[in-house]
């Protein structure tokens, strides 16, 4: 019997494409991720409390000292970035439920770049950094806003962890399976060497592989010891006999 060229692909196997369109859509992700975080960056700039400050002409001081504004800026980047990175993970898995290196490491590349944009562009964009000049500006005991800073910056990673945690979680739970080398009856699978089923002998009702049709240990016949026939002399019980009374 021939074996056929191309053996039949294993059941539940998911196609995975070839190495090079792998890491292409790894960059691509990527590129699509750090684009996003200009949209981060303004929503952050928006959604961020403002630090309030106000000068006397000799410094320039907060005008709430007991205020929580200046760590409320450092908490919307995280809120953020946390809510990204869930939308991020679930969108990723699906696109591509089959996952693969590099499209994880060009989700979480991306994130944290995005993160970095998101938060030199929430600067840029903010009140200006020159305190002594703004407040020369607006002249004494007017209150303005103090410029906009990240201060934690471990709040860069919140997008990026995110996103990997849901995708994970989301393949763990859904994600494709590898093959089984059991069926669905739990037996153990044969195949021929090119790869096609084959099933398991019954063999007959009594014999252990087929071949003969009596209670032989080898299946050739007869109820003796060694299946040869007879009845394997006096006092040989047959196999699978109950043991003699008394």
């Amino acid at each position: 019997m021939s074996a056929p060229e191309t053996p039949p692909p294993a059941p539940y196997a998911p196609a995975q494409p070839p190495p090079e369109v792998q890491v292409r859509r790894g960059l691509l992700l990527a590129l699509l991720l750090v684009v996003l975080g200009l949209a981060f960056g303004g929503l952050w700039l928006w959604l961020a409390p403002r630090v309030p400050l106000i000068a006397d002409g000799n410094a320039v001081y907060l005008k709430d000292s007991e205020g929580e504004q200046p760590i409320g800026a450092d908490g919307t980047f995280a809120l953020i970035g946390l809510g990204l990175g869930i939308l991020t993970g679930a969108a990723v898995f699906l696109w591509r439920r089959a996952g693969g290196a590099a499209l994880v490491l060009g989700m979480a590349a991306g994130a944290l770049l995005g993160s970095v944009v998101a938060w030199r562009l929430g600067v840029w964009l903010g009140p200006t950094q020159d305190v002594v000049a703004h407040a020369k500006e607006v002249g004494k005991n007017v209150t303005f806003d103090a410029p906009l800073k990240l201060a934690a910056k471990g709040t860069l990673l919140a997008w990026p962890l995110a996103a990997c945690v849901v995708h994970l979680l989301l393949t763990a739970a859904f994600g494709p399976r590898d093959p089984s080398p059991y069926g669905m009856d739990a037996v153990p699978a044969r195949a021929t060497p090119g790869g096609t089923p084959r099933p398991w002998p019954t063999g007959d009702a009594t014999g252990h592989d087929g071949s003969g049709g009596g209670t032989g240990h080898d299946g050739s016949g007869g109820t003796g010891s060694e299946g040869r026939g007879g009845t394997g002399g006096p006092g040989a019980a047959a196999p699978y006999a109950p043991p003699p009374a008394g």
